[in-house]
């Protein structure tokens, strides 16, 4: 309950900890972060069995966050349907950074875009070349207002966070809200029945 409510409203940790303690819940704001910490990546990844496969048009953009008073390129992707493809924070925004964020979401996902739509940074066309040839580059004027705008909501939802401290932090904090964003919209057949789930 801890770790979902810090994920999906606009909470810091001591505000998790006030809510819990007026349910005669004693737990320490620092306990919260490591629960959030801890549990965030199982949460996502037990629910990926049932995630919806992401549509075959994905819109691709960096956004920056501060990570204990540096500037990190935060790396994201949405489908038409608003479902978060995938997130990676890192020191730059070059084409290893681009690289690496296509591997991850390709090789998690394993499904491939035929059309990826970004700003007309240079590093996209060598990449999207290497990794995903047949998809078709889509760089044109106001194209990406789709992720751009999503950029805005990440934003504000991570205004009131603190302890961004580290970028494995980061990376945590944004995949969770990236997964409760897809949860909230949708995106996941809880529904259904897992291989091997006792009835």
């Amino acid at each position: 309950m801890a770790v979902r409510r810090y994920l999906r409203y606009g909470l810091s940790y001591r505000d998790v900890e006030e809510l819990l303690s007026e349910r005669g819940v004693q737990v320490d704001h620092v306990t919260d972060f490591r629960w959030v910490q801890r549990f965030t990546p199982l949460f996502d990844d037990a629910a990926r069995f049932t995630r919806h496969s992401p549509g075959d048009r994905w819109f691709v953009d960096e956004t920056y966050v501060k990570v204990n008073g540096v500037w990190r390129y935060v790396h994201r992707a949405v489908d038409r349907h608003g479902q978060v493809i995938d997130v990676l924070v890192s020191k730059r925004r070059d084409g290893n950074a681009a690289q690496r964020f296509f591997r991850r979401a390709l090789i998690t996902l394993k499904v491939r875009p035929t059309e990826v739509v970004t700003d007309a940074a240079p590093v996209y066309p060598r990449v999207l070349d290497e990794l995903v040839p047949a998809a078709w580059h889509h760089v044109e004027r106001y194209a990406n207002n789709r992720i751009e705008a999503d950029h805005s909501r990440l934003k504000h939802r991570l205004r009131p966070i603190r302890g961004l401290r580290t970028d494995r932090t980061v990376q945590v904090v944004i995949t969770g809200l990236g997964f409760m964003q897809n949860l909230r919209r949708g995106h996941h057949e809880l529904g259904v029945d897992l291989p091997g789930a006792v009835a």
